[in-house]
């Protein structure tokens, strides 16, 4: 599966970016789907993840209760929802995809998109 990451851009501190990551190929709802974020010299870090129905999800800490991650498997696209954004959320942000259940790991997700950089200024 090819994924294209769409969505980054410059905001405020306190404001909103709505991330998107469209997906190739007829297998969407076979996938698990996750956000992974990265900033220079650092280890890429779990987000959020959405089973393969939609039906769970899972959040970091640091983002629960302002990001909300979704997916239509109709379009074959995966979002994310991010909200009372902070500086310390700037990074380039990463969809994954994995044949299997959902993981916080990024070892462990077999495709990954292109990155889109979110700047949340202060």
């Amino acid at each position: 599966v090819q994924l294209q990451a769409s969505g980054g851009g410059l905001v405020q501190a306190g404001g909103s970016l709505s991330l998107s990551c469209a997906a190739s190929g007829r297998t969407f709802s076979r996938y698990s789907m996750a956000w992974f974020r990265q900033t220079a010299g650092k280890e890429r870090d779990f987000v959020a993840a959405i089973s393969m129905s939609g039906g769970n999800t899972y959040y970091a800490d640091s983002v629960k209760g302002r990001f909300t991650i979704s997916r239509d498997n109709a379009q074959n696209t995966v979002y994310l929802q991010m909200n009372s954004l902070k500086p310390e959320d700037t990074a380039v942000y990463y969809c994954a995809a994995r044949s299997g259940v959902t993981s916080t790991t990024p070892g462990l997700y077999n495709y990954w998109g292109q990155g889109t950089l979110v700047t949340v200024s202060s």
